[in-house]
């Protein structure tokens, strides 16, 4: 029992994180980016059982290399069959509104034919994921789809298309999105109109890469290269001066340099890093911690200091622990006690991240009050579209789901 929703998308394409170029028939780069995978070794190329034999089912994958996308670093994606890769580090229901790599998203049926697959290959370099004659469900009739998204280790990624049997402006998005391009997003913890002191967590899309889908056809690609981001630079000169970016700040707590948004903004936020970044100079700054930058995904930053409203949710045991041996058993208890808490708060944070579909994580995205990043806004209704994660061993389980573009 889920409840399905739709989503009103605004979209900016501003080329701060990528620059694009196409290829059409004839042109010597499009065979370049092509990744054969017939003539790669077959032990390399796996055949998805699930997701070549199933409709609107989506598997995770771990990759050989950290891919970076939008500045960070990647070591798991999600293949869905209707064409697109999901690159959440958390799934939830919106599967398909943001933080895609999208080919040809649309309503892909594997199951329909023996012949239609999904292949994906690793080699250390590229990750590549090929739908290969798949079909439209519904319109099964128009002919077979034959495309992949090839990520390169270097951050490019490139659309390849062999099969397109009609043009995208004519593939109905009634039962399913249809979207070709990028995307990505950030969490935010911000107050529950419901409760002053619970928080819920907000989905901003703050960037899309949308491209010109009449360009599509048969033996056409899209080679989409990264550009420089302030994530990229390690130390707090760099960070302010260099002539490659540009709305950068130093955090110095985190040694990190980010504009503020990034899939980081919400420990940007806690530890006051848009005050630090304010001062614009590295000179108060020492440099006795470790060389360098802690990286995207270094989580050894020390602990925000917690605010009055955490802390008044602490327990406090109270009392003087002295010295007589009376209170031995005492201190013991009080001790184990503890123990027994922190274990039980470690097991119930492993459930939550482990089960992301639960009533307490529940995300929701929500159009923000200015238009400084697209945003979007959910509402409660009946819709059809939904995706389910499966195991590479064959057995559904309630990852997500996903329901969207019924309105």
């Amino acid at each position: 029992a889920y409840r399905s929703f739709c989503a009103n998308l605004s979209q900016e394409d501003s080329q701060r994180y990528y620059r694009w170029r196409s290829y059409g028939p004839g042109d010597r780069r499009m065979e370049e980016l092509w990744v054969d995978l017939n003539a790669v070794q077959q032990s390399k190329v796996r055949v998805h059982g699930i997701l070549s034999n199933t409709h609107r089912q989506a598997a995770r994958v771990a990759l050989s290399f950290d891919f970076p996308f939008y500045g960070h670093y990647l070591r798991q994606i999600t293949i869905a069959t209707g064409g697109f890769i999901f690159t959440g580090e958390i799934t939830h229901r919106m599967l398909t509104a943001t933080q895609y790599i999208a080919p040809l998203m649309a309503n892909f049926d594997p199951s329909f034919s023996k012949d239609s697959t999904v292949r994906y290959m690793d080699n250390g370099e590229v990750f590549v994921v090929q739908w290969d004659k798949v079909r439209l469900q519904g319109r099964e009739a128009e002919g077979t789809f034959t495309f992949q998204a090839a990520l390169h280790n270097n951050g490019t990624i490139a659309f390849n298309y062999r099969e397109v049997p009609l043009p995208v402006e004519k593939i109905n998005s009634t039962e399913h999105p249809v979207k070709v391009g990028l995307s990505d997003a950030f969490m935010a913890l911000l107050p529950s109109p419901q409760s002053s002191d619970a928080r819920r967590r907000t989905i901003y899309e703050y960037h899309r890469v949308e491209i010109d889908t009449t360009k599509i056809n048969n033996h056409s690609a899209f080679e989409f290269t990264p550009l420089p981001t302030c994530l990229q630079h390690t130390t707090c000169e760099l960070c302010l001066i260099s002539n490659l970016t540009n709305g950068c700040g130093w955090c110095n707590t985190l040694q990190r340099c980010s504009d503020g948004i990034d899939r980081h903004r919400q420990e940007w936020l806690d530890y006051n890093c848009p005050e630090e970044a304010k001062e614009g100079t590295c000179e108060d700054y020492t440099q006795g911690g470790p060389e360098g930058s802690m990286g995207s995904f270094n989580h050894s930053a020390p602990e925000p200091t917690p605010s009055p409203a955490v802390l008044s949710d602490i327990p406090v045991t109270e009392g003087e622990l002295g010295e007589r041996t009376e209170h031995t058993a005492i201190i013991a208890g009080v001790v184990a006690a503890l123990i027994l808490l922190v274990a039980l708060t470690l097991l119930a944070v492993y459930y939550i991240n482990t089960h992301p579909t639960v009533a307490p994580p529940f995300y929701l995205m929500q159009r923000h009050t200015n238009n400084y990043w697209p945003s979007m806004k959910f509402h409660n209704q009946s819709c059809h579209s939904t995706y389910a994660e499966v195991e590479l061993g064959g057995h559904d389980k309630e990852g997500f789901i996903e329901a969207e573009q019924c309105c």
